[in-house]
């Protein structure tokens, strides 16, 4: 069923009409929210009484929390356009929302309510949303598109062995890096369909020249290899092996991206961001594979390179995209939306120098969270009333 017609049948609040609009909504909210609790934390001037360290809870709720919001705004409304079905509206909408909600609540009160309550309730939600998203899938016989489910289940599988190893172990070092491995396995299977298609349709405007190439047999084994540099990552980070399968899948990424035709797209940010944004994800591939070898690159550039910049640039051009699309504005990135890619940018950048190079930490730690914020800040700013008013006509 089209966009129209669905929209047609149902009167009830413009929020819960689709699934990007809440869970986008909230995942910026949260955001903010989530790295403005972090900065005081990490310099000590904070304590939150929770059963999580404090870089745990960090990369918890950035994980669990933002990510897990987003991935979900995004799935709740692709998949109707996959399926051709009604998408999730009105009360279930609501309910799944409900359920994110309380896991936030439930993680920050865990050290109130125990850790086992605390899991259960926040691991439901990805547990219900890949019922949800399987259940459309299925209905509309759309099977190539159960592979996205994978990869939402390993999400789901990370958060568990997050809370487990928590508990157990003291601190979720497997865990934190499961759910970022997950979660850039899912940057590269959806960047590598969107961000070509994208690029394709906005360079055929521009009349003839290069285009990029469509998904392929390269891209199948570029994704392949890079899950499992991904998964010796996750097991063994200072592996020298694993650091050498890390840059070659680095290397593989980057020859991916340069064949997409990004150098072209530098008259529409829109479209410009999204390479702009995968490119973290070789870079992270690179740092994290040279850490294995030298001590002088530390673990957590690579992993920020992948967490601030892949994930958290990529997220943003994604929510910025799909919310003019689907609200009824013109597909152009005005100052506005520039403004919220620089800062978010700015933040990536920042982070992976404080990292590097820890003599500057304090002030590129500073920078990077609170353009983080301002970038967030910035999306709710310009697209809060469209995602709560109904779609333009």
């Amino acid at each position: 069923m089209s966009d129209a017609k669905a929209r047609r049948r149902y009167d009830g609040p413009a929020l819960l009409s689709f699934g990007f609009r809440p869970f986008f909504l909230a995942g910026a909210i949260w955001a903010i929210v989530a790295v403005m609790l972090w900065l005081p934390q990490y310099f000590g001037e904070l304590t939150l009484n929770m059963v999580f360290q404090p870089l745990d809870w960090h990369a918890h709720e950035a994980l669990f929390g933002y990510v897990a919001a987003i991935v979900t705004g995004f799935l709740l409304t692709a998949v109707p356009n996959w399926t051709g079905r009604l998408p999730l509206q009105g009360q279930p909408l609501l309910l799944l929302l409900a359920v994110w909600f309380s896991g936030r609540v439930a993680v920050a009160f865990s050290a109130y309510i125990g850790w086992v309550p605390a899991a259960i309730v926040d691991c439901a939600f990805l547990a219900l949303v890949c019922a949800a998203v399987a259940r459309e899938i299925m209905a509309g016989k759309n099977w190539r598109n159960l592979k996205v489910l994978i990869f939402v289940g390993l999400l789901f599988a990370a958060n568990v062995v997050f809370h487990v190893e928590a508990h157990f172990q003291g601190s979720a070092t497997y865990g934190r890096r499961f759910g970022v491995a997950a979660t850039i396995a899912l940057v590269m299977l959806i960047g590598g369909r969107v961000i070509p298609s994208f690029t394709h349709t906005f360079l055929q405007r521009r009349g003839a020249g290069r285009l990029p190439v469509t998904f392929n047999r390269f891209d199948a084994l570029c994704v392949a290899g890079s899950t499992a540099a991904l998964s010796g990552w996750v097991v063994a980070p200072d592996n020298k092996i694993v650091g050498l399968l890390l840059v070659a899948a680095g290397l593989a990424n980057l020859f991916r991206l340069a064949r997409w035709a990004g150098d072209r797209t530098s008259g529409e940010a829109l479209v410009l961001i999204l390479h702009l944004a995968y490119l973290f994800v070789p870079l992270g591939f690179v740092l994290s594979g040279l850490a294995a070898w030298t001590p002088q690159i530390p673990l957590s550039a690579g992993l920020h390179a992948w967490a601030v910049g892949a994930i958290g640039v990529m997220t943003l051009a994604v929510m910025t995209r799909a919310s003019l699309g689907h609200t009824g504005q013109a597909l152009h990135a005005g100052k506005g939306v520039q403004a919220i890619y620089a800062a978010v940018l700015l933040a990536a950048a920042a982070r992976i120098v404080a990292a590097l190079a820890p003599q500057w930490s304090f002030v590129s730690l500073h920078v990077a969270a609170f353009a983080w914020a301002l970038a967030f800040l910035g999306f709710v700013a310009a697209f809060g009333g469209a995602l709560l008013r109904p779609r333009k006509t």
